[in-house]
């Protein structure tokens, strides 16, 4: 008995549904959390509790504008590490082939997050377009052809910048249309700390990033000393909300930051005994992941306490 159009009709749609989610879930929702979301806040919670000024319809659109460069983001880095062959080296049929749909997701994302650009910049004026485009460039060429930030050992770099002064400076011009010296010492907890992120990420695939071409710092310095460099960064981070609050330009406050200390220090413990066996090198990464979110988070939340203060 053959199928009846209905039922062919209902296969073919859950088919289509089944492919649009597996493409959605390659989008890693944990970006959201700890590289666009917090460094945003920061800079809306500078410009509300030092500044004195929030604006609440441009604070929701640049939210947009940010979430749309994340799926952006995640969606290009799939995409050009999958046709680069950087998670195929070792284990081809273990990994699923990306479809062009991711492609044309990160394409749809980043129109769209320059749309929101351009109609924030014709709210607040011309320095909105360079956050834009410099965070888009930063953003697109990560891994896409002709720059690949990520294969000529900038790639860290852009991260740093990105999720740090750009960030946290553009988000702060969107409602005072200024910047500030203490403002842009402020960005470079979560730049220093998102550059720290950068690296340890990439220490498991040092053979695969090696073989493929990508000479990002763990390729180039090797992974014993990548260690050394990430934790290097994350503990600059939190030295910086030292010094900002000796010199006055931070609330005391922030010093709730240093409760991720602990984590840079476990993480550092793990990676230093295992950062030639992948597998058990996962925790050092994950502790990593939670001292961003604590001392990033508990930062941003100190600057907004001190409206009240």
């Amino acid at each position: 008995m053959s199928a009846s159009p209905h039922s062919a009709v209902g296969e073919g749609q859950l088919a289509a549904t089944r492919r649009l989610w597996r493409v959605f879930t390659l989008i890693r929702y944990r970006f959201f959390l700890y590289a666009g979301l917090l460094p945003y806040l920061l800079g809306a919670a500078w410009a509300y509790a030092i500044a004195g000024t929030f604006d609440a319809p441009v604070f929701w659109s640049g939210l947009g504008g940010v979430v749309l460069s994340v799926i952006g983001v995640e969606a290009f880095n799939e995409y050009f590490d999958a046709r680069m062959g950087t998670d195929r080296v070792f284990n081809p049929e273990d990994v699923p082939p990306i479809a062009q749909a991711v492609f044309w997701i990160g394409t749809a994302a980043f129109a769209a997050a320059l749309a929101v650009g351009v109609y924030l910049a014709v709210q607040g004026g011309w320095p909105i377009i360079f956050f834009a485009l410099a965070g888009g460039a930063a953003a697109i060429f990560y891994e896409a052809p002709p720059i690949r930030w990520s294969y000529r050992g900038l790639g860290e770099l852009v991260i740093a910048l990105s999720y740090g002064p750009w960030m946290v400076l553009g988000s702060l011009y969107l409602h005072t249309q200024s910047f500030s010296g203490a403002a842009l010492a402020a960005s470079l907890v979560p730049a220093l700390f998102i550059m720290a992120l950068a690296v340890v990420n990439a220490i498991p695939d040092f053979h695969q990033d090696r073989l493929v071409g990508k000479r990002n710092l763990v390729v180039r310095l090797g992974r014993e000393q990548a260690v050394r460099l990430y934790l290097g960064l994350a503990t600059a981070g939190l030295l910086v909300v030292v010094a900002g609050v000796a010199a006055g330009a931070f609330p005391l406050a922030s010093l709730t930051a240093l409760a991720a200390a602990p984590l840079v220090a476990a993480s550092g413990r793990c990676a230093l005994r295992n950062f030639s066996t992948p597998r058990l090198f996962l925790p050092a990464m994950r502790f990593m992941v939670i001292a961003y979110l604590v001392a990033t988070g508990l930062f941003a939340a100190a600057i907004f306490l001190q409206a009240w203060t």
